[in-house]
C-alpha cells in the first residue's frame, strides 16, 4: 500500500502529468492525516458525550482539564502541518512558479476564458504566439490577437478543444474576457486563475495520453456548469500534423486579408 492510494479510493481523477506525482504524494499525506484526525476527534467526541453527559454530572467542574495531553496533540498538529508545508507544498510550488520550461520543443498556447467557453489560440510553424490585447477582440478574431504582428500570422484559434502532445512540456497564458474565470486541468494538477486584465502562465509537461474534461474552477455566472471545454493528449506525430494543417489553413487566410483587391477588367 502507498500514501497515494487513498486518492484512488476516494476517486480522485488519474495523474496524467510530470509533475503530478508529487502532488498526489502531498495529497495523499494530507487524507491520511484528515482520516486521523476524523477518527480520533470523533473518538474523543464519543468518550465526551458519554463520560461528562448531565446526568453522570450533575454538578459542573469549574477546574477543567487537568492533563497536558490536548496540548500534545495540538502541537503534533502544527507539527505535520509544518512538514507538509515546508517540506512538500512550497517546494513544488516554487518550482512550477519559477522554472518554466525553456527548451525549443516546448509548447506556448493562449487561453482565452469568456462566459462560457474557452477559446485556445496556437503559434503556426514559427512556434511564436502573437501579442494580444483586449481592445482587439471582434467576432472575428476571438482572442484579441494583433493582426499586424508577423509572430501572429500563422496563430490559429481551436474554440473549446485544447490538443497537446504528449512527453512536451506545455505554457499556457491564461486571461479571461469578462469575469474571473479558472483553467482547471485536473489530470494535469494544474489550475489558474483567469482574470480580466491579467496575463498568468501555468506549465505542465503531459506523460500520459487520454481525453479529459476541462472545467471553470470558479463560480463565473449562471451558465457556469456548461463552461466545458476538452483536453486532448495525443501521440507528438498526430499533433505536429494536426498543428501544420491548422496553421496552413490560418497562414492561407492571413495572406488572402492582407492581399490588395484586383482591380475589375474595363
Amino acid at each position: 500500500m502507498s500514501v497515494s492510494d487513498i486518492n484512488t479510493w476516494i476517486g480522485i481523477t488519474q495523474n496524467a502529468s510530470e509533475h503530478g506525482g508529487l502532488v498526489d504524494h502531498m495529497l495523499g499525506f494530507v487524507h491520511w492525516f484528515m482520516l486521523a484526525l476524523f477518527i480520533g476527534w470523533s473518538i474523543f467526541l464519543t468518550i465526551a458525550f458519554t463520560r461528562f453527559r448531565k446526568s453522570k454530572n450533575p454538578s459542573a467542574d469549574y477546574h477543567g482539564v487537568r492533563g497536558h495531553a490536548s496540548t500534545h496533540i495540538e502541537i503534533g498538529v502544527v507539527v505535520v502541518e509544518a512538514i507538509l508545508l515546508l517540506g512538500f507544498a512550497f517546494p513544488l510550488w516554487s518550482r512550477q512558479a519559477d522554472d518554466f520550461p525553456t527548451s525549443p520543443d516546448t509548447i506556448k498556447i493562449r487561453a482565452l476564458g469568456e462566459k462560457f467557453l474557452w477559446n485556445f489560440q496556437y503559434p503556426g510553424n514559427d512556434m511564436m504566439l502573437s501579442t494580444w490585447s483586449m481592445k482587439g477582440i471582434t467576432p472575428s478574431n476571438v482572442t484579441g490577437r494583433d493582426l499586424m504582428d508577423p509572430n501572429g500570422k500563422d496563430d490559429f484559434v481551436s474554440p473549446s478543444t485544447m490538443k497537446l502532445p504528449v512527453g512536451r512540456p506545455v505554457i499556457v497564458d491564461v486571461s479571461s474576457k469578462d469575469v474571473i474565470h479558472n483553467l482547471a486541468l485536473v489530470p494535469m494538477r494544474s489550475a489558474q486563475d483567469a482574470i480580466p486584465g491579467v496575463k498568468a502562465h501555468m506549465w505542465f509537461k503531459p506523460v500520459k495520453e487520454g481525453t479529459w474534461d476541462i472545467i471553470c474552477g470558479q463560480l463565473c455566472g449562471p451558465g457556469h456548469a456548461q463552461m466545458r471545454a476538452v483536453l486532448e493528449v495525443m501521440d507528438g506525430k498526430e499533433y505536429d500534423e494536426w498543428a501544420k494543417e491548422q496553421s496552413a489553413t490560418a497562414a492561407a487566410k492571413s495572406a488572402a486579408a492582407a492581399a490588395p483587391p484586383v482591380a475589375s477588367a474595363q
